[in-house]
Order: structure tokens, then C-alpha cells, then sequence
């Protein structure tokens, strides 16, 4: 660990942060640059978020620079077809051939603007930060002479292989050509130096799947906003309900083996579940609620505030996250710094980030999940013991102003080097 002092830092720097998509209320993304550009700016540097659609939500003194895609994916319609009028350049073109052929083009075509941007402001800032684009235009950047940080959370090589291993026939061909964007991850990635990642499991991956030296990585945990995420005694909890939070089509999240485990809970116990996340109407997990007779016992919610996603946390009997594997998971630090017992699979960096403070099943084992859940639900003392246990850890080691402090030291690191190779 390291200590943090309070105050101004003793250099101001005027940071670039890098992001090309930034949803505030699902996924990591969002919540990362949300919090680490915030607790920047208190630190008192200059921070100026870089942004494709959706945009994030920011806090006062952050400026937001919007670098519009065609935002071929968003919700209310997704994989659309834009209107003649709406291309501006041959990125949008190339955005546009890209989907059309299946692939998925916002992490090149979000560095190919973003080089763009700054190629006109490259005497505005001392830093640029990635936030897991990897894309050839921050190869540009470094062209320019701008010192370039990296930030993987973890190697999207690892949700590939999960999903193809779950695809089947020409889907497993569709699912490889969405994922060719990887390769080019790979080529960016050692190239850039230093990179942050957020756990030693995600630093092992980083090291076998892009090749990235060890040397070139360091190492800061993510941290939880307490503004939100705290205990609410004031408030009953409400009996029976367990919540997730994780995107509901991914299989890598294990949505699906939650699902067949309060369904066997519920043929015994007086459950309901609550996941944060918005399934595809008609597709796989909304499908499998149906199979499994859930659709009173599951429901569903999306776009609510941090304030109610605390409230539901905190109100909730259970927390789970089935993943089948996690770079770090800030839902799970979350739902400990909520005062909510956490069942939580043991794979990737979820055992790292949890430690003893959680209850640790296999992942994709549906059997020991239900039975977890069969044991905390008829015990409130050991639902207590894990709440306890959860918080303890997440003030100990989690708070957003310490990972921005390290992550400024990594800044100054940066610049070092790269006056030393001018």
C-alpha cells in the first residue's frame, strides 16, 4: 500500500484522458474516468476527458471533449444504418465497412479522431492516459512527442476465447471477426510504457496475451465512491432479495448460472433477484428467464443514479458476482463497501480483490452457488459476519484518492522517460 498525503501536489499537470465509450451507469468504463479525473482535479491538476459516445458524467472543474462516433451501437438502436448526411470524413466511412463486416470499430476509429483532437492542442497537455482504446492512433500521439500512459483493466483477449468457447457454428466465425480489434490491441499495448492495471491476476494476463513486459506495468487497485456506496442502517432490508450487477448477454459475466441457481433456491426458499443491467428483449438471458419460470421472481433495472444503485445495494439481503472471470470488478468492491454480504466467483482477480471478505464459489457451478445462497439466506449471523467483513476491506484499501495519487506519480514517471528518449 501506499500513503497518501492530503493537499496540492507538488507538480500540476495538465492531463488528456482518453475514453471511446464512457456509459456512466453499466460497466466499468464510465465509473473509472468519472472518479479518477474527480479526485485529479481535487489533487489540483487539469484534467480535460476525451470522450466517444456515451458520453460519461463528470464531476465540476473536469472538462469534457466530445469525439463523436456515428454511435453505431447505441441502445435504442443498435448495429443501425446511418443516413447519407450524417458521414463527415473517411473514419466514419471506415467505422461504417467495419460493422458492415462485422467487426467492431470503435477502438481504431476512436484513436484515429482522438489523434485528430489533439494533434491540434499537443502543446495543451503534458500527459495523454488511455483508457483501454489501444488503438493505432495513440502509436500517432507518441509521434507527436506526447508522453502516453496506458490503462488495461484486463485483455480483452480473455473475453474472447470465453466467448467463443460458449459460441457455436457460424456464430463462433461472427464472433471472431467482432473481436479483430484485439489484434490490433496487441500490437499497440507493448508499445506503450507504463501501463496501469488494476490486479495481479489482470498484470499475468496483460504479460501472456499482449506480451507486455512486466517491467513496463504498475499496479493500482481501483477505488469506490462512499459517497454512494456505504452502509444505510437507517433503511430495512429487503427479506429474500439478492442483486447483481453485470451486463445480463455477456456470457463472461455468468448471469446465466445465477439464474439456474435461484431458480433451484426458489423452488425452497421465498427469494427474488435483482439485476442491474438491461437483457436484449427476446435474447438469450430474457429467453432463459422464461425457461426457468423466473419472471416473477427476477427483475431487471437500468439508467438509475448512483444514489438509488446504493440504496439498492445497501437494501439488499445478498450481493452476488457470477462472473466467469473479472479484471478486478468494481462491483464487487461496491457491494462490500455497501454493508452487502458478496458471494463471489473464484476466478481471475475476483479472489485477489475480495480476499476473506466474501464467500468464494467455482464459477459456472451452479449447484455451489445455490447452495451458498441457501446458507446466507437462512443465516443472518453469518450474513452479517461477511458484511462486516466486506467493508473492513474496502476501507482498508479502496478509495478513489489514493488511485489518484498513485496514478499522478505514474503521470510524472511517464514524462521522465519520454524527455529521456527526445
Amino acid at each position: 500500500m501506499w500513503r497518501v498525503e492530503r493537499g496540492c501536489p507538488q507538480v500540476s499537470l495538465r492531463i488528456a484522458l482518453l475514453s471511446y465509450r464512457s456509459k456512466p451507469t453499466c460497466g466499468g468504463q464510465g465509473v473509472y474516468v468519472r472518479h479518477l479525473s474527480r479526485e485529479l482535479v481535487a489533487l489540483g491538476h487539469h484534467v480535460e476527458v476525451f470522450s466517444g459516445q456515451p458520453y460519461p458524467e463528470l464531476d465540476e472543474g473536469v472538462i469534457l471533449n466530445k469525439v463523436p462516433s456515428l454511435d453505431l451501437y447505441r441502445d435504442e438502436d443498435p448495429f443501425r444504418t446511418p443516413s447519407l448526411h450524417e458521414y463527415r470524413d473517411w473514419i466514419d466511412v471506415l467505422e461504417v465497412a467495419t460493422m458492415w463486416t462485422a467487426g467492431f470499430p470503435e477502438p481504431l476509429t476512436f484513436s484515429l479522431r482522438a489523434l485528430r483532437e489533439l494533434k491540434k492542442r499537443r502543446r495543451d497537455f503534458d500527459v495523454v492516459q488511455d483508457n483501454q482504446v489501444l488503438g493505432y492512433g495513440l502509436l500517432g500521439l507518441k509521434r507527436l512527442g506526447l508522453p502516453v500512459v496506458g490503462t488495461i483493466h484486463h485483455p480483452i483477449s480473455v473475453d474472447r476465447r470465453i466467448e467463443l468457447k460458449a459460441a457455436k457454428g457460424l456464430k463462433k466465425i461472427s464472433m471472431r471477426r467482432w473481436y479483430g480489434f484485439v489484434r490490433m490491441q496487441s500490437i499497440v499495448a507493448p508499445r506503450l510504457n507504463p501501463i496501469l492495471t488494476v490486479s495481479e491476476s489482470s498484470l499475468d494476463d496483460i504479460h501472456r496475451d499482449f506480451h507486455v513486459p512486466r517491467e513496463n506495468m504498475r499496479l493500482i487497485p481501483l477505488g469506490v465512491d462512499t459517497r454512494f456506496f456505504h452502509p444505510r442502517p437507517e433503511l430495512p432490508k429487503v427479506k429474500g432479495r439478492i442483486v447483481a450487477v453485470a451486463s445480463a448477454d455477456s456470457p463472461m459475466k455468468g448471469v446465466a448460472t445465477l439464474l439456474r441457481a435461484v431458480a433451484k433456491l426458489a423452488t425452497e426458499r421465498d427469494v427474488t433477484l435483482t439485476v442491474v443491467s438491461k437483457p436484449t428483449p427476446g435474447g438469450p438471458t430474457d429467453t432463459l428467464v422464461d425457461e426457468l419460470s423466473l419472471r416473477d421472481r427476477v427483475s431487471f433495472v437500468h439508467g438509475i443514479s448512483d444514489e438509488e444503485l446504493g440504496e439498492l445495494i445497501a437494501t439488499s439481503e445478498i450481493a452476488v458476482v457470477p462472473s466467469l472471470y473479472e479484471g478486478f470488478s468494481l462491483p464487487a468492491v461496491e457491494h462490500m463497501a455497501s454493508g452487502t454480504p458478496l458471494v463471489a466467483s473464484r476466478t481471475g482477480a475476483l479472489p485477489e480483490v475480495v480476499g476473506d471478505a466474501a464467500i468464494q464459489v467455482p464459477p459456472g457451478d451452479v449447484e455451489e452457488l445455490a447452495a451458498t445462497l441457501k446458507r446466507l439466506h437462512d443465516s443472518p449471523e453469518l450474513r452479517e459476519e461477511y458484511a462486516a467483513k466486506g467493508y473492513e476491506r474496502v476501507q482498508e484499501r479502496y478509495t478513489w484518492r489514493a488511485v489518484a495519487a498513485r496514478t499522478a506519480e505514474i503521470y510524472e514517471e511517464a514524462i521522465r522517460k519520454n524527455k529521456g528518449a527526445a
